[in-house]
């Protein structure tokens, strides 16, 4: 299975087109989160309307918890608070952000954070699934700085190898790739400056195993 992974287009979708040219034939397209700026949420439609596979989403902090319903009634699928089945790969959702310091529209408190995840990773424990959790916050520690300080969601840290693997954004300057445990995390970058990631999955042996490429507009794959 390939997914197309992107975080942050923040309403600019001026670069997706290029990224596709590069990213060859895509099975699942993930979407972390602030897919506007601050609204509209029909704003949303433009860039679900410029994939044809399976689109799987979450909001962002900076959208407004009304986007969801706009995904809700679109193509794609709202994976906020969910989970779902695709292959045999079980995709687990959750958006918005642990709180700020700016009071931005779509903040969860880290406990409901955790309750919530909690009780969707409970429902795969009863089988032997491949998980990928797909969030707009990096979990404490990881890929979350800002300057010198660590933004993550602490409750999503709880999560670290449990999941096969995180994709997440929200943190502009930490894209990138990290491993902890038998949980690889990827923030595939700004998309709105033309960073995104290819992520390949082949569960066919009984650990799956995971190829992940950060790609860019006019640039090369890293």
């Amino acid at each position: 299975m390939r997914l197309f992974a992107i975080a942050d287009p923040h309403g600019n979708y001026s670069k997706i087109e290029k990224l596709l040219e590069q990213s060859g034939n895509i099975d699942v397209v993930l979407i972390a989160g602030d897919i506007t700026n601050f609204g509209p949420d029909e704003k949303a439609l433009e860039l679900i309307d410029m994939f044809n596979p399976p689109i799987l989403a979450v909001p962002g902090n900076c959208d407004h918890e009304s986007i969801l319903e706009v995904i809700e009634n679109s193509r794609a699928m709202n994976l906020h608070n969910r989970s779902v089945e695709i292959d045999g790969i079980r995709f687990v959702g959750m958006g918005g952000s642990n709180p700020t310091p700016f009071c931005t529209p779509f903040e969860i408190q880290e406990c409901d954070f955790e309750t919530n995840l909690n009780n969707l990773m409970n429902e795969k424990e009863k089988t032997d699934e491949t998980v990928i959790l797909l969030t707009h916050v990096p979990p404490y520690g990881i890929l979350d700085k800002v300057g010198d300080v660590h933004v993550g969601c602490k409750a999503l840290s709880t999560f670290l190898d449990k999941a096969n693997l995180m994709v997440c954004g929200h943190i502009h300057e930490a894209r990138g790739i990290k491993k902890y445990g038998k949980t690889i995390i990827v923030n595939p970058g700004m998309a709105a400056l033309g960073f995104a990631a290819l992520i390949d999955i082949n569960i066919e042996n009984k650990a799956p195993i995971i190829n992940v490429q950060l790609i860019e507009v006019d640039g090369e794959v890293i």
